[in-house]
């Protein structure tokens, strides 16, 4: 019995020090410290580069082919790090404000903790926006200069490794411009959902490398629409 009892505390302060664990967690994400911000940063940078690279694959690797080509005797290298460089360093300026946004969402309560939206209307707000913004021309605009990359380097080609520079600034910039409601839609699956995750490089990956990308991407929007509208109709799930 004595050790039975010892036992019974030793799990006791065990189980006290885990809450005491998750209190402190709890506190450190909702007060967020510069350390928190930063590695939230982070996090947000090595999930924009592993959904957006792969769309843009096809104008790096043209980038590096017209590059070797023209530049033999110089370093055709060099201007080929310079562009992709610049094309990453677009995206970490917007995970720097998705970080803001999510802080700002936290501070809410309109996401958990774990990064879940946990406002229906968040979730309506969020796919009803993105759904049109997929019909609108300004992104049938941006989604163009990312999905023909000969197009881009014909009508945006700047000479020298300060034109590389530029030119994966400019488009990284459209690239933005064409997939930043598309990320916002973490919010709604959640920003760790692998499989939501997924789901939105799929549809990146489809509207700027299929021949008919456009079309899939308005498909998408399309889609987004329709389950908002499913959303707020009485007797729904969520209404």
């Amino acid at each position: 019995m004595a050790a039975g009892d010892m036992r019974l505390m030793g799990m006791a302060r065990m189980g006290g020090q885990m809450a005491n664990m998750g209190q402190a967690m709890t506190q450190t994400m909702s007060g967020w410290s510069l350390t928190t911000f930063i590695l939230m940063g982070l996090m947000w940078w090595v999930m924009m580069v592993g959904m957006m690279v792969p769309s843009a694959a096809p104008m790096i690797l043209l980038f590096a082919m017209v590059t070797r080509k023209q530049a033999k005797d110089e370093n055709p290298g060099l201007r080929i790090a310079l562009f992709t460089a610049a094309y990453l360093i677009i995206w970490a300026v917007f995970s720097i404000a998705a970080t803001i946004a999510q802080w700002t969402l936290t501070k809410a309560a309109l996401i958990s903790l774990m990064m879940v939206g946990t406002s229906c209307w968040l979730t309506i707000g969020l796919l009803l926006a993105c759904g049109i913004y997929q019909l609108t021309p300004l992104k049938q605009a941006f989604l163009g200069k990312c999905h023909s990359p000969l197009s881009f380097l014909m009508t945006k080609w700047l000479p020298g490794n300060l034109g590389a520079l530029k030119m994966g600034l400019s488009h990284g910039a459209y690239c933005v411009g064409c997939c930043w409601l598309l990320t916002a839609l973490l919010f709604v699956g959640g920003v760790m959902n692998l499989f939501w995750v997924a789901l939105i490089a799929i549809l990146v990956l489809g509207e700027k490398v299929m021949p008919r990308g456009d079309l899939f991407g308005k498909a998408g929007g399309m889609v987004m629409i329709a389950l908002t509208a499913y959303m707020v109709l009485p007797g729904s799930l969520f209404s």
